[in-house]
């Protein structure tokens, strides 16, 4: 099962590795990533495998908000589903 994970907020050092940390340490594979800083905001999305995570999805989702939360950032998980859905046009 794939996910989308996306980060927002200020820029600041760390970012990539506290996320990347947190799927590590989750079990949790990515598969793609992007990230862009524009005029000062830092932007990421990334394609993660859940599929062999040694959490549930909603306590991944929660590992992850919380770390938004220690650095000042928005992170969000999504089911690859849903945030198709949700981005179709």
């Amino acid at each position: 099962m794939r996910a989308i994970i996306t980060v927002i907020g200020t820029d600041r050092v760390g970012i990539i590795a506290g996320v990347s940390t947190i799927l590590s340490e989750s079990n949790v594979n990515i598969l793609d990533i992007t990230q862009t800083i524009m005029q000062g905001f830092f932007t990421m999305i990334m394609v993660v495998d859940v599929s062999k995570s040694g959490i549930n999805f909603e306590q991944l989702a929660g590992k992850l908000s919380a770390k938004g939360d220690d650095m000042g950032l928005k992170i969000k998980i999504q089911h690859e589903d849903l945030f198709k859905s949700m981005h179709r046009i």
